[in-house]
């Protein structure tokens, strides 16, 4: 497929073809981005629990048991309900206990049962209702019981360390080139901004926004050739999902990572089309054109500020983004975390 204009000829690159029969929109989202600018054609130019993504917990789901010798990690997500904290070790579970006495303490001194954000059942349990970040830090359980009636009363002291975590911040970062206009030229910026229009058209039913990271126009010296101005485009594709905000819709299959890869599609599809509009072109190329085989992509997940991915200390939640440090909770503190970028498309991990 290659059509040429005087004096200019079109690079051909490798390129994985969509299938011809694309949407209404991204075709029309392409005819109209191309006739915007066909008219300016130049003439010439321990127990860690870690609970699967999309999971809730009710009130019975999780319940995680102490240690004598050992302080026990718990992750719970951020604004949600926490598993069932138990004041008993294994063996204890499965005991009976002869007038047992439970009391909690956490890093704002005696938890009561009367407390609207964490309960204690009557069974000695500790159940945090809707976790916040202040909420992070170690929890102590001191026990009194008989192991029968003739026996003396026993204390058994056991220690937690409940962590906020939550989901890392994904989001698709593209890049892709255009031929251009002169550098300085007004229509390379009436251009950007046409396509990023059409590009967050392209996403707003699938609760996903489109932001422009960069835009940069350079000078290029082609193999063989001569000089030509070139548009270098990167730009992000998120979800709109908040925690504490109303999600865009309940169902299970309209989860932020699955409308997230039904926008890369669409945009996919998007920057296909516009090789195939143009290879059907009898006319001139346009002055401003999409360069076949640059878009690029990669899936980025980040944490954000306070929290980080540390597999040495959460080797059990290697995935989580988890408070960076719990009882003392301070955004400003996301500095001294370790904060990991993956890129899945490439197979690597960068941390800073």
């Amino acid at each position: 497929m290659e059509a040429s204009a005087p004096g200019r000829r079109r690079r051909r690159r490798s390129w994985r073809r969509a299938p011809a029969a694309g949407s209404p929109l991204t075709r029309a989202a392409v005819i109209l981005l191309l006739s915007a600018f066909v008219a300016r054609a130049s003439p010439s130019v321990g127990y860690l629990i870690r609970l699967p993504r999309g999971f809730r917990l009710t009130q019975d789901t999780v319940k995680i048991v102490g240690s004598s010798n050992f302080p026990v990690k718990v992750y719970v997500m951020l604004h949600q309900k926490s598993p069932h904290v138990l004041c008993v070790t294994p063996r204890l579970r499965n005991s009976e206990m002869i007038d047992p006495s439970f009391q909690w303490h956490g890093p704002r001194g005696k938890i009561i049962s009367e407390n609207s954000t964490a309960q204690v059942t009557s069974t000695g349990s500790l159940i945090f209702q809707n976790f916040e970040e202040s909420m992070s830090g170690v929890y102590t359980c001191f026990l009194e019981y008989k192991p029968t009636v003739e026996e003396i009363v026993k204390n058994l002291q056991l220690k937690y360390v409940i962590y906020a975590y939550r989901e890392p911040h994904y989001y698709y970062q593209f890049t892709a080139r255009y031929h251009a206009a002169p550098c300085n030229s007004i229509y390379n910026i009436s251009f950007e901004k046409k396509l990023l229009q059409i590009l967050s058209k392209l996403v707003l039913d699938l609760s996903c926004e489109v932001s422009l990271l960069k835009s940069e126009c350079h000078r290029v010296k082609m193999q063989r050739a001569g000089l030509q101005n070139e548009l270098f485009f990167t730009f992000s594709v998120s979800s709109l999902d908040t925690e504490k905000g109303p999600k865009p819709c309940a169902d299970h299959n309209c989860e932020s990572s699955k409308r997230l890869s039904k926008a890369r599609n669409l945009i996919e599809r998007f920057f296909n089309q516009q090789v195939e509009v143009l290879g059907r072109r009898a006319e001139p190329l346009p002055e401003i054109y999409y360069i076949e085989g640059t878009l690029q992509m990669v899936w980025i997940n980040r944490c954000f500020p306070g929290y980080g991915m540390n597999t040495l200390k959460h080797p059990k939640c290697p995935e989580c983004c988890v408070i960076c440090s719990p009882g003392s909770y301070n955004p400003r503190d996301g500095t001294h975390c370790l904060q990991c970028n993956s890129s899945l498309a490439f197979g690597a991990k960068a941390c800073i």
